[in-house]
């Protein structure tokens, strides 16, 4: 092949000293002629020169012949340039990532909380386990398992963490609602929509305006009793004062609800989110502060008439306990009045 070429480019050089011969020989005609039609000046010149000046022309066209017949440099074949880029793009990125993570910037993150109103946002960033150290890389792959992360504080019911470029990030919560507030002595722990009870003491300034008193202690108890009253409408839970055991010999778990408005309502609290709701349906029916019996069936009646009731049960009970005093007085007089003459009899023997 090399042969080949080789000779080809021989031809091509004969075929191109041809050529310059031939255009040599015109223009040695046509500056003939023009030199028969110059001016005697010109005929002056010497001949010397002339053939010089041919001489350089031929050296120019020769160096130009010789740049033409430089052969052409050979092509590089596409499959060495794909190879050199599969190699050289990963290690260029290798490098700049390398380069990145012992930057300060590999760790740079601004973090941002929202939604946040029991709990502060130093809080929130605790529960997440997010540390200034974190690559922002790997928060950014990890950020689902730190917004679940988020929820082990128990006042969070639900997180999210989005991105936003370079390097922002921002945690949105949800937090439980505080459904109502389980009283010790004078103070008052908010019990979350959870069910679980907070630690912290609120103050008598902070409460609302209206809220639920839950008058005893049990966790287990407390728990069911929110899991209940999810179940209730908020117009219901927001007319109801207090909550407080009544336990009856018929149901062991039975609760009295004073309502605002003086009503008073007895249910079973594992029937409460079932039977509470019908309270709405009675409510525009009473005239009068009333009491509603749920602990079997459903019935209403005046707390007045009650309240009569219980007085008239108590005032019987009271006057059977006086008599039941008195005919012991009596018993113990007469079994003292019988010892005494006992006593006499014995001596006058």
């Amino acid at each position: 092949m090399e042969e080949n070429s080789t000779s080809s480019e021989e031809v091509d050089e004969e075929s191109e000293k041809s050529e310059e011969k031939d255009s040599d020989t015109s223009d040695e005609t046509s500056n003939e002629e023009k030199d028969s039609e110059e001016t005697p000046q010109e005929d002056s010149k010497s001949q010397g020169q002339v053939e010089k000046e041919k001489a350089d022309e031929k050296v120019k066209k020769q160096k130009k012949v010789k740049t033409k017949s430089k052969p052409p440099k050979p092509a590089i074949p596409s499959i060495h340039i794909w190879r050199a880029v599969t190699i050289l793009v990963p290690s260029f990125i290798i490098l700049f990532l390398s380069i990145y993570l012992l930057s300060p910037l590999a760790t740079m993150k601004h973090i941002e909380v929202t939604g946040t109103v029991q709990t502060s946002a130093d809080q929130v960033k605790e529960a997440s386990g997010i540390r200034d150290s974190d690559y922002t890389i790997s928060l950014l792959l990890n950020k689902d398992k730190h917004a679940e992360m988020v929820k082990s504080n128990h006042w969070i019911e639900s997180a999210k963490i989005t991105y936003q470029f370079p390097v922002h990030f921002t945690i949105e919560v949800k937090e439980f609602e505080i459904v109502a507030y389980s009283v010790s002595g004078d103070s008052y722990y908010p019990i979350l929509s959870s069910g679980s009870i907070e630690s912290t003491a609120v103050n008598a300034d902070s409460l609302p305006e209206k809220y639920i008193s839950v008058l005893f202690n049990d966790e287990e108890q407390i728990k069911t009793l929110i899991s209940q009253l999810n179940e209730v409408s908020p117009e219901i839970k927001q007319e109801i004062e207090k909550i407080e055991l009544a336990p009856s010999k018929v149901t062991s778990d039975l609760l009295k609800i004073t309502m605002y408005d003086t009503d008073e309502i007895l249910v079973p609290l594992s029937e409460l989110g079932k039977k509470l709701p019908y309270y709405s349906k009675i409510k525009p029916q009473l005239t009068v502060p009333s009491g509603i019996d749920m602990e079997v069936g459903i019935y209403s009646y005046s707390l007045v008439d009650k309240a009569l009731d219980d007085e008239r049960v108590k005032a019987k009970e009271e006057e059977k306990k006086k008599q039941e005093e008195e005919k012991k007085k009596q018993a113990e007089q007469g079994n003292q009045d019988q010892t005494t003459q006992t006593t006499q009899t014995t001596q006058s023997r």
